[in-house]
């Protein structure tokens, strides 16, 4: 018996930040020239987005206050990201009205895939329709502009969505893996498909690949010995193929477990005081941990600097007990801050992975480590914790989190 010909959309709220503002001010994104940015960060705060309109005079998402020119006259609205997240849970429940949780799957904030083969029957209606629909219900109820990718695997409405959507008048594209190779195998330049980033088309360069069609007749051999295992993806991607399914998805589980928490600093900060945040950012991991019931031998590091080089440097120490204690964990983390970053340059970014996680019961420590202290040290964690429950997060600080340059209770405010 054939394998049933799948149907998958993946909806975009277009510039769903900027939008919402729109739509909270009554006024149509369309039209409107609005940016989302925090003008106290000054000329250089970054836009988180801009609305359709900005867009078409040739300002980019991401851009930075002073690179907008001068001659457009804009509304900037400051970020609000639980309102943010308050519009996509009413996104999510325009979904459920007609789709099973089970079905869906949250790509992001603003993106969301839907298989919808088995509704198409139910509700005996097509797949563009039903796509519209689900469009025409979000604009109607709340005011926000969408667009959507049709596919007959997850890759393709994945494609449809980045690439043939914004060519269409409806804002809707459909793939098959025929269309695929008809319309988008000579695609330029080949980064606009999923998967294929800027230093993964510069290795494809090296071999004379530039579109699509180019991958997919390469010798398997090279791309292999060049990709590894992910030569596979590749592979399969350039003929517009994917296995992948949303209940695959919803059914993985990861053999390993990691925490990790990235920092993009205000300004450019010197070496002791990007260790400082280093050290907020290293106990809040820790009383992550300890919440959720892991412990960790493994701390990875990593250092962004703010000069022009804008070079990353990164270092791991695998630490003799096992834990999720700060006082154990703090003076590994300070040891490898001290050997892997520049005391001479400033640094703009932090981050650290807390990997290879183990169930609580895994905890060790060596014969020379006092007991009593272990017990007393997580007595105060308990009570620290019970009451950033009841009063927030900012109800117990350290001393370090007083300090001028510190960061953590600014960041306790955000989402």
């Amino acid at each position: 018996m054939a394998e049933k010909l799948r149907v998958f959309f993946v909806f975009d709220m277009k510039t769903f930040f900027a939008s919402v503002e729109c739509a909270e001010r009554g006024l149509d994104p369309f039209e409107t020239n609005l940016v989302v940015a925090d003008e106290s960060r000054g000329e250089g705060g970054i836009c988180l987005a801009v609305s359709p309109k900005m867009k078409a005079q040739g300002v980019k998402n991401r851009c930075r206050l002073f690179e907008i020119p001068k001659n457009i006259k804009y509304i900037i609205a400051k970020p609000r990201m639980r309102k943010y997240i308050e519009y996509t849970a009413e996104i999510y429940g325009i979904y459920l009205k007609y789709i099973d949780k089970n079905d869906i799957h949250v790509y992001s904030i603003d993106e969301c895939f839907i298989d919808a083969t088995d509704y198409l029957k139910m509700y005996k209606i097509r797949a563009k329709a039903f796509a519209q629909k689900l469009m025409g219900e979000i604009k109607d109820k709340l005011h926000i502009p969408s667009t959507a990718g049709i596919g007959s695997n997850m890759y393709l409405a994945k494609i449809a969505l980045d690439i043939t959507a914004k060519h269409s008048p409806d804002f809707i594209g459909w793939l098959t893996e025929e269309k695929y190779r008809q319309n988008l195998w000579e695609h330029t330049p080949i980064t606009d498909f999923w998967g294929i980033s800027t230093g993964t088309a510069s290795r494809l360069a090296r071999h004379n690949i530039f579109t699509m069609q180019d991958l997919a007749h390469a010798n398997e051999d090279m791309l292999y010995k060049e990709f590894g295992i992910n030569a596979e993806l590749l592979i399969d991607h350039a003929w517009g193929k994917e296995s992948c399914t949303i209940e695959d998805i919803k059914n993985y589980k990861t053999k390993k477990k990691s925490i990790s928490s990235m920092q993009i600093l205000p300004k450019n900060y010197n070496f002791e005081d990007a260790k400082l945040v280093m050290k907020e950012m290293i106990q809040s991991g820790c009383y992550r941990l300890y919440r959720d019931g892991y412990v960790t031998q493994l701390l990875h590091l990593y250092i962004g600097y703010g000069d022009k080089n804008k070079e990353i440097v990164k270092g791991s120490r695998r630490m003799s007990e096992m834990t999720n204690l700060y006082s154990f964990i703090e003076k590994v983390a300070e040891d490898l801050f001290d050997d892997i970053a520049s005391r001479d340059r400033p640094i703009r970014r932090i981050g650290f992975d807390f990997a290879d996680l183990r169930s609580s019961e895994h905890e060790s420590y060596d014969f020379f480590t006092s007991v009593e202290k272990v017990k007393k040290e997580k007595k105060l964690v308990e009570s620290v914790l019970k009451l950033q429950d009841k009063y927030g997060k900012n109800a117990v600080l350290r001393g370090m989190d007083l300090q001028e340059n510190a960061t953590l209770r600014e960041r306790n405010k955000l989402i």
